[in-house]
């Protein structure tokens, strides 16, 4: 199965260890919860998942490699204890707490948060000395004397011997006490993850027209040669950086990332041509409404690969601009909160309250961070709030204004606030309807139409802010299509391609 079916397999087993009966006890006793096994290639996103999956289902997450382990790591330090049996005093060899199961109880006093996943990473390449404990544990869910908590998920992960040198592959007995859920590469699930994450758009568009490129491993007479959906991403992450530097992003650089000559060398020459159309096509007078004639011109006659590049440059540009202001509208809301519950508190300062609700979100955000799910969205939307209340306490002190002013200037600041962040949706929805417009003028009602409804879909706050602010064209166009039977037809032809 691909990674997203693999997550939902996930989602579904956690939620059925999690179910408790009228007891208060869980259905399924810790001891007999099979371990899920997440067996695949390298690099296709199985860390990713877990962080997903416990941040969707708001329970805690606890990750560990286990290639970074030793016996003493994992299983805990011998000490001496003194005990009684039958009258008579013994010298008995115990286990401390394990490095691994600690982090377990200090991530639940910490996040307050008593349900969650254990993720052990790598684990069939655990050194031979700690095998036998780490095949106890699977079966029995203990190190040593210590077990792990109720309501945590015991969740590994690991590659088949082919892609790793060390990593081994289990016998049947351990494979039967785990729930092995099998991973294969697919750049179509890949995707979806990849737009939301803000992946670079010449990675999407060039994957578009060559998805054999995504995932490869091979051996060479010059070594391993491969190719990952991690090397994608954080090629991705190195390419935005290196154009806000300024710094070119050349060969050199991709042959770092993707470990395979020929792929690095074409996506080199596709980058290479993707700024040029970059150029070639200014995107914000497209969305502005004020594309020229030589623009539709050139965008008209362009091959299919040109348009592909122009599309994703388009949706890149607006998915920029709403993330920005989805971030912003999201932050509000938290500071509203935050105002409502001020609203009638007559007997504490404006700026005490401020201060209050700014420690509380504060502690909303380490919670999250302590319980190892706190994403970089979640973290930018408290952050932002934080700064926002911050910024009503340094505006109430630099004017000097007194108790009886203060709490109408903050009422009078977060209006004005909302304003600009309404005037702004007003402005980003005209862009959105200009780009309907442009595809519509330049390309019609075919395929490209169809990329730039799909895209728009599968991104999250795009969609989020189409249902909150509304789109004619993007309604109009989505109830037209029937996505599911053209998709093919729009796949074959990338396929077709070749750059």
């Amino acid at each position: 199965m691909n990674i997203s079916e693999a997550k939902n397999q996930v989602e579904k087993t956690v939620e059925i260890y999690l179910m408790k009966d009228e007891f208060g006890e869980y259905v399924i006793p810790v001891q007999r919860q099979r371990p899920i096994f997440l067996l695949g290639a390298p690099g296709i996103g199985k860390t990713a998942v877990m962080e997903q999956v416990a941040e969707e289902m708001d329970i805690a997450l606890v990750s560990y490699s286990m290639t970074h382990h030793t016996r003493q790591s994992a299983l805990g330090l011998p000490v001496i204890r003194e005990k009684t049996f039958g009258g008579k005093e013994y010298s008995v060899s115990e286990y401390t707490m394990s490095e691994i199961l600690s982090s377990v109880y200090e991530t639940m006093e910490s996040s307050g948060k008593k349900e969650g996943i254990l993720f052990l990473d790598e684990i069939n390449c655990v050194s031979e000395t700690l095998t036998p404990s780490m095949l106890q544990f699977l079966q029995f869910k203990t190190f040593g004397r210590h077990r792990v908590p109720k309501g945590w998920v015991v969740v590994t992960a690991g590659n088949p011997p082919q892609f790793n040198k060390g990593a081994r592959e289990f016998d049947v007995a351990t494979m039967d006490r785990l729930k092995v859920i099998e991973i294969d590469a697919s750049y179509d699930a890949w995707r979806k993850y990849a737009v939301n994450r803000g992946v670079h758009g010449a990675v999407i568009s060039y994957l578009d027209i060559r998805k054999q490129d995504f995932y490869s491993l091979e051996n060479t007479t010059e070594g391993m040669s491969y190719v990952t959906a991690r090397g994608w991403e954080d090629l991705s992450e190195m390419i935005k950086l290196y154009e806000k530097k300024g710094f070119a992003a050349d060969e050199t650089l991709v042959k770092q990332y993707l470990r395979n000559n020929r792929v690095a060398r074409e996506f080199a020459d596709y980058y290479a041509l993707y700024r040029k159309y970059k150029e070639s096509y200014p995107v914000s007078d497209i969305t502005a409404g004020k594309a020229s004639s030589a623009v539709f011109k050139r965008a008209k006659n362009a091959d299919f690969g040109e348009r592909i590049s122009l599309l994703r440059q388009i949706v890149d540009y607006m998915e920029n601009e709403i993330d920005e202001i989805i971030s912003t509208e999201d932050s509000l809301r938290i500071v509203h909160g935050s105002l409502k519950s001020m609203a009638g508190n007559s007997e504490t300062s404006t700026k005490q309250l401020i201060e209050e609700e700014r420690r509380k979100l504060c502690g909303l955000l380490e919670t999250e961070e302590q319980s190892g799910t706190g994403g970089s969205e979640k973290r930018r939307l408290y952050n932002n709030a934080v700064h926002t209340l911050e910024s009503y306490i340094r505006q109430l002190n630099e004017e000097g204004i007194d108790e009886d002013g203060a709490w109408e200037h903050v009422k009078t600041a977060f209006n004005t606030q909302v304003k600009e962040m309404q005037n702004q949706c007003v402005k980003i929805k005209s862009q959105l309807e200009n780009a309907f417009k442009f595809t519509e003028k330049a390309f019609g009602e075919g395929n490209e139409m169809l990329i730039l409804v799909t895209d728009l879909t599968v991104n999250d706050n795009s969609l989020k802010f189409i249902n909150r602010n509304g789109c004619d064209p993007y309604f109009k166009y989505n109830k037209k299509y029937q996505l599911q039977e053209r998709r093919q037809a729009i796949t074959d032809e990338m396929e077709r391609l070749h750059i």
